[in-house]
């Protein structure tokens, strides 16, 4: 199994390993030339253009940097430097020496970061092709899948496969059997072929079954790529003309038991299995307008402290198991958090703001999707107004501290235009239409409340909040539900919270999440996958797998 280690989330171009990254006009290409020397942990080579968790953590930061650093670009090529492979997807003996929990945050994490291709696809900023130069399996197609379109060479032997059933008993990670269905409407009987045959579907074949969207003959694949990457580039709402800022390097003080950025802090309670993440408002006045948030750059408070809560999440999910229980506060100024809400607001459709809200959207979306308890503690000095009372509610509770004697020292909490669907979930809901079940009478009612500063009293009135103790029962109401809260059963309580958290309608992502993971959760688990003689035990040593057939 992986020794254990710190995973450090924070890289830059000048350290990559395995993508190079071209710039030409409004094409950006991300070339996959994966280094099968340098896998994140020992124990395995990355051959074929196999990938682990630091080939994604790479791609997750490629993605940043083109949305930030170069805002001229409208699309991405996708495609891979070595020859006749594109990729071969997540690596296999990574995989077979990985702990259980180290293969579902690895699913999680490049779950997450296909699923911000299609979220910058989305709101019209950037476009994806994959140009498939080779044989694309597992993962590898996975990632073209993200993509807004496919193009495959028609050279008689490259293919795209989902082989993972027929060779090693789990399923697609990464949401390849979802994506093939509800994104690219693949006939269900196809799928059900093309899931089960290890050696995949090329060529004509591929086109017919909706697999890839064209074909194309080496000797004019590259200028089919580059001729289509520029239509989708014409399509983009991106400028061509404006100057990127720099992501500059986070600064993160590295504790034993503390994560420290500028805006965001995390401390460990081991004995007690809980963090608590502070997120800080701005100290400092903020810009208002598109030259001055583009001065401001990567130091732009809701852009950098997006940074860092990303990170932090990222670090504490991968590095901190057993700290089940997390506890959200805020620290500041609400009327600054309110104040750089009104900037994001009427400069939507600038284009760092734009990107600035969809690192947000993201970096929320990780919060919900994270199997953690999530409690908010609403307690005098707190900033929990607009975009930051998104991170209460996305809490499994929230409680807020009611000083009937003390108006004054009283948290408030304050609900603006930023709760009502800049920040959906996966399942397209704001965090309000999924608490309130899209009901139109509380939403109304909340919405008539927008701006106001809203006591424990008021907020519990409006159900904005779970619990509003005074401060002679809030010690006591607190620490008994956290006590209560890290004694249950972690697996059950990572069910039950998915179960309720998506209570909204169904999307392709919320089966992605929910429905997969669940699945491959529980394979990942069976004796049949991971078994002495399981199929992923056995792949590479030329042994058979031993299967039991009993259903279950």
């Amino acid at each position: 199994m992986i020794a254990s280690s710190r995973v450090n989330y924070q890289t830059d171009p000048s350290q990559y390993k395995h993508w190079k990254l071209r710039f030409d006009g409004r094409v950006a290409t991300l070339a996959a030339d994966f280094d099968e020397n340098a896998g994140l942990r020992p124990g395995y080579k990355l051959k074929l253009n196999s990938y682990d968790l630091g080939v994604d953590i790479e791609l997750h930061d490629a993605l940043n940097r083109i949305r930030f650093e170069h805002p001229e670009v409208g699309s991405v090529m996708v495609t891979s430097a070595k020859e006749r492979v594109f990729c071969s997807g997540a690596n296999i003996f990574m995989l077979g020496v990985s702990s259980h929990a180290w293969k579902v945050n690895f699913c999680k994490f490049t779950n997450e970061t296909r699923n911000g291709m299609e979220d910058s696809s989305s709101d019209g900023s950037l476009k994806f092709i994959a140009a498939i130069n080779g044989a694309c399996a597992g993962g590898g197609y996975e990632l073209a899948l993200a993509c807004d379109e496919i193009i495959l060479v028609d050279d008689r032997s490259s293919a795209v496969s989902l082989p993972e059933v027929p060779l090693l008993g789990v399923l697609p990670g990464t949401g390849g059997l979802t994506r093939i269905t509800d994104k690219r409407h693949v006939r269900h009987d196809l799928a059900d072929i093309f899931c089960t045959t290890a050696e995949g579907v090329r060529g004509q074949k591929a086109k017919d079954w909706r697999l890839v969207d064209a074909i194309a003959k080496p000797a004019v694949f590259a200028e089919a790529v580059r001729g289509r990457a520029l239509e989708l580039a014409a399509a983009s709402t991106r400028p061509r003309d404006a100057k990127g800022i720099a992501l500059t390097p986070l600064q993160c003080a590295i504790e034993p038991d503390a994560l420290r950025y500028r805006y965001v802090s995390v401390e460990i309670d081991r004995a007690r299995r809980t963090a608590r993440f502070t997120v800080r408002g701005p100290d400092a006045p903020q810009p208002m307008d598109a030259s001055g948030i583009e001065a401001a750059g990567a130091a732009w408070w809701p852009l950098q402290m997006g940074r860092e809560l990303d990170d932090a999440i990222l670090s504490m999910r991968t590095n901190e198991l057993d700290i089940g229980t997390w506890l959200l506060r805020t620290e500041g100024d609400a009327a600054a958090v309110l104040a750089v809400d009104a900037a994001l607001l009427a400069g939507r459709q600038h284009w760092l703001v734009r990107e600035t809200l969809g690192l947000l959207r993201r970096t929320f979306s990780r919060f919900d999707v994270s199997s953690r308890s999530l409690f908010a503690l609403i307690e005098p000095g707190s900033c929990f107004a607009g975009s930051l009372l998104e991170l209460a509610l996305a809490c499994d509770r929230s409680y807020q501290l009611a000083l009937p004697d003390d108006a004054s020292r009283a948290p408030k909490i304050v609900v603006n235009g930023t709760n009502f669907g800049l920040y959906p979930m996966v399942t397209g809901q704001s965090r309000l239409e999924r608490r309130f079940y899209g009901e139109a009478a509380a939403l109304e009612t909340v919405r008539a409340s927008c701006g106001r500063e809203l006591d424990a009293d008021a907020a519990f009135a409006l159900g904005l909040i779970t619990s509003n103790p005074d401060d002679i029962d809030w010690d006591d109401e607190v620490r008994i539900a956290i006590e209560e809260r890290v004694a249950m059963s972690p697996d059950a309580l990572t069910g039950m919270e998915a179960n309720l958290r998506f209570n909204g309608p169904e999307t392709m992502l919320t089966r992605v999440f929910g429905r997969l993971t669940a699945w491959q959760n529980w394979i990942f688990q069976r004796p049949n996958a991971v078994g002495d003689k399981g199929a992923l035990k056995v792949y590479g040593k030329g042994e058979r797998a031993a299967f039991d057939f009993n259903r279950v």
